[in-house]
C-alpha cells in the first residue's frame, strides 16, 4: 500500500494539463484562468467620493460653523471638473469624483444648506483626506490582480468585468464518463427487487465532477461482465479524459474491474492505498492516454477517494495551481478511532465557536456504506496511521469538502 500523499503525488505527476480557449465572461464562472488579469486603470479611475455631502478645502472648516460658497454638483458619472477655489463648495454623492482643489468631504448630516441652496454651513470641521479614497488606492495600472491557475469565483467576475475583460482565457473543461458496476444496481428509475438496490454513485460522482469543473456522460450500467465493461470503457476512451467507475475493485471473484483494465492494456500507476474508507482505489492510464479511477462500490468510500484523487487530477488538467482540497485546522468536538495500518479520512461538520476557532464535529456513522450520514458532511477529519484514537479536543488536520 502507498500513502494518501504518495498516491495524490502520482495523480498531479500523470494528469496532463488540457488546451485552453476563450469564453464569454458570462460563462467564465467556475473556470480556471489560463491567464493573468491585469489592471488596465486604476481602481478608483479619479479621486472618490465614500459619501453623499460636500467637497471642500479642509482650511475652510478651521473655524466652525463655516459658511461656504456652493459653486457646483458632482454625481456619480457626471463630475464637476473645474478648480475649486478658497471659500467653495462642490455638493458631491457617493461615488463621484472629487474636484480639483477640494481635499476632504464633509457628510451631509454635518451640515445644513442656507441661502436657497447656495451657500452650505460646515458645522464641524474636517480632517484633509477625510471620506475620500485616492486614484489608484484599491489598484493601480499594469498590477497582477488573479493570477493564472485561479479558479474564478463569483467576486471575481467583478474583477474581470471592471479590468474589461469580455472575454476570458481559461483551459478547457475535462470530459469526465462514470460508470458503475455491480449486478446489484438497478436504474433509479426502477423499484429494487430482492437482493438489489438503486445506483446512487453514478450521481454523486457526477456531482463532484461538474464541481470540479468537468462535463459528465453517464455510461450504462454493467453488472459485473467483464467483457462488458471493456466494451464501456472502451467506448467512453473515445471521447473522454477521464473515466471514472465503483465498485468492482476489490479482490472478490465479481471484482472485474483490473481484470478489465490489464486486458485493454491499461498502465496501473496505483490499487491499493493506505487509507480509510477507500483502501482499493485503483488509478490508470489507458493507451490512448485516457485517465481511469476505479473507486471503491460503497459510497462513502467513492465520495472520499472522489475528492482526494480524481477532483485533484480533473482541476490539475485545468491548469489550478493549488487542485488539492482546502487543508485546516480544527479542534475535535469529540473523540474519534482510527487504524494501525491506514490514515482515517471521517467525516465531520465544521463550525466556529465563541472566540472564531474551527471546531470539527465527527459525525456518527454506520460506515463506509453510510451515505445518509455521510450527507450532512462537510468535511473530512484526519486520523493519522498508527493512532488508535483521538481525544476530544485535540487538533487534527481537516479537509473542507466541496
Amino acid at each position: 500500500m502507498i500513502s494518501v500523499a504518495e498516491a495524490i503525488q502520482i495523480v498531479r505527476q500523470h494528469t496532463p494539463t488540457l488546451s485552453t480557449e476563450r469564453v464569454q465572461l458570462q460563462d467564465a464562472l467556475g473556470r480556471v484562468l489560463a491567464e493573468d488579469v491585469v489592471a488596465d486603470s486604476d481602481l478608483p479611475p479619479f479621486d472618490r467620493s465614500q459619501m453623499d455631502g460636500y467637497a471642500v478645502r479642509a482650511e475652510d472648516a478651521k473655524s466652525v460653523p463655516a459658511r461656504v460658497r456652493i459653486v457646483g454638483e458632482s454625481a456619480a458619472g457626471r463630475g464637476w471638473h473645474h478648480q475649486l477655489e478658497e471659500g467653495q463648495a462642490v455638493r458631491i454623492m457617493t461615488g463621484a469624483p472629487v474636484p480639483e482643489g477640494a481635499d476632504s468631504v464633509q457628510q451631509v448630516e454635518l451640515t445644513t444648506e442656507l441661502k436657497d441652496g447656495t451657500v452650505v454651513e460646515l458645522q464641524e470641521s474636517v480632517e484633509t483626506g477625510k471620506s475620500i479614497v485616492k486614484r489608484g488606492a484599491e489598484i493601480q495600472a499594469g498590477v497582477t490582480v488573479l493570477s493564472a491557475g485561479t479558479i474564478v469565483n463569483a467576486a471575481m467576475m467583478a474583477v474581470l468585468a471592471a479590468f474589461g475583460y469580455a472575454t476570458v482565457a481559461v483551459h478547457r473543461k475535462p470530459r469526465v464518463a462514470v460508470l458503475a458496476t455491480g449486478t446489484e444496481l438497478v436504474p433509479v428509475d426502477q423499484k429494487p427487487g430482492q437482493d438489489q438496490i438503486r445506483d446512487s454513485n453514478n450521481y454523486s460522482i457526477s456531482s463532484y465532477s461538474q464541481l470540479a469543473g468537468a462535463t459528465v456522460e453517464r455510461m450504462p450500467l454493467t453488472g459485473d461482465e467483464t467483457s462488458l465493461l471493456k466494451s464501456q470503457i472502451s467506448t467512453a476512451a473515445q471521447s473522454c479524459d477521464v473515466i471514472v467507475t465503483s465498485g468492482g475493485v476489490s479482490m472478490g471473484v465479481y471484482d472485474v474491474t483490473k481484470a478489465a483494465l490489464k486486458e485493454l492494456g491499461a498502465e496501473l500507476f496505483f490499487e491499493r492505498i493506505a487509507l480509510r474508507p477507500g483502501k482499493p482505489t485503483v488509478f490508470a492510464r489507458l493507451p490512448n492516454g485516457t485517465l481511469v479511477f476505479g473507486l471503491p462500490g460503497n459510497p462513502v468510500s467513492v465520495a472520499v477517494t472522489f475528492n482526494l484523487f480524481a477532483r485533484t487530477a480533473l482541476l490539475t488538467m485545468q491548469g489550478a495551481t493549488d487542485p488539492a482540497l482546502k487543508r485546516e485546522t480544527a479542534a475535535l468536538a469529540r473523540s474519534v478511532k482510527g487504524t494501525t495500518d491506514r490514515e482515517s479520512y471521517l467525516p465531520a461538520q465544521l463550525t466556529t465557536n465563541d472566540d472564531g476557532e474551527l471546531i470539527a464535529f465527527p459525525l456518527k456513522w454506520g460506515g463506509s456504506s453510510d451515505f445518509v450520514a455521510f450527507a450532512l458532511t462537510t468535511a473530512l477529519a484526519i486520523v493519522p496511521a498508527g493512532m488508535k484514537s483521538v481525544e476530544a479536543g485535540s487538533l487534527v488536520n481537516v479537509l473542507r469538502l466541496p
